[in-house]
């Protein structure tokens, strides 16, 4: 670890309990959640990858994709720049700054995304929610990542297009009401839906995440994973959600 960095006023170092892996993240405001963790378990990477990560916030994704695979080169894009900055920080807190790396950029530039070359694996916890429901303001951390402010749907899509090899796999996390949206905007673009998996809060309840790969250039076949249920009925996460987690009990 370099002891070096230095923290901001209401950030923290927190342990990722993977691979002795921490995360600089602010001690309140925008904080990782369950799906960035469900999106890096789902992602099928290997150590010979080069990956990408759009709207990478605070960088939990590469940091767990490297925890979890060691792909030889992990980059995050990301449009708030205090973000980039802190997940760079992380990066060199941990001593990966060689292998992760963050750009401060907006994905709708596609002139940039040239420069980035060609990879192996896309993964996206994007903005989910249509920016009609009232006003927001702009400048609000939470707003932007949760809502289409600064992207929408088919931004992200179009980049991913762009950013993958030729076969190669995006991965997404995302809303179920949306998959309509998904499915429609991935074939436009030819980037095929070949997995998907639903998650619930718990049994009995409706979902509430949906995680899809979609391959560049793809055949048309889709295959239903195994629906994950977080909480048991007492609240207690489920031994599925534990084992993705690193708790096994």
């Amino acid at each position: 670890m370099n002891n070096n960095i230095k923290l901001l006023e209401n950030e923290s170092i927190d342990d990722l309990q993977l691979d002795n892996l921490y995360i600089i993240q602010k001690k309140s405001g925008f904080r990782f959640g369950v799906d960035a963790v469900l999106l890096s378990n789902f992602a099928r990477v290997k150590r010979n990858h080069r990956v990408i990560d759009l709207c990478s916030g605070t960088g939990i994704v590469p940091f767990l994709i490297y925890g979890k695979y060691k792909a030889k080169e992990i980059i995050g894009v990301e449009i708030q720049q205090d973000m980039v900055e802190m997940a760079g920080r992380s990066a060199r807190y941990n001593e990966i700054d060689n292998i992760i790396k963050f750009y401060q950029a907006d994905l709708k530039d596609l002139k940039f995304l040239h420069t980035l070359g060609k990879f192996d694996v896309l993964t996206v916890n994007p903005p989910y929610k249509l920016n009609n429901t009232g006003i927001l303001n702009p400048e609000d951390k939470l707003a932007i990542a949760r809502h289409e402010i600064l992207c929408n749907l088919e931004d992200v899509i179009v980049a991913s297009r762009k950013l993958l090899k030729d076969n190669g796999r995006m991965y997404m996390v995302h809303r179920p009401e949306r998959l309509i949206d998904i499915f429609q905007l991935m074939r436009k673009h030819k980037i095929e839906p070949k997995r998907i998996q639903l998650v619930h809060p718990k049994v009995n309840k409706a979902p509430n995440i949906v995680l899809i790969e979609g391959q560049r250039d793809g055949g048309a076949y889709l295959k239903w994973e195994e629906s994950l249920y977080v909480h048991n009925e007492d609240g207690s996460y489920t031994k599925e959600i534990n084992k993705i987690y690193g708790r096994e009990v």
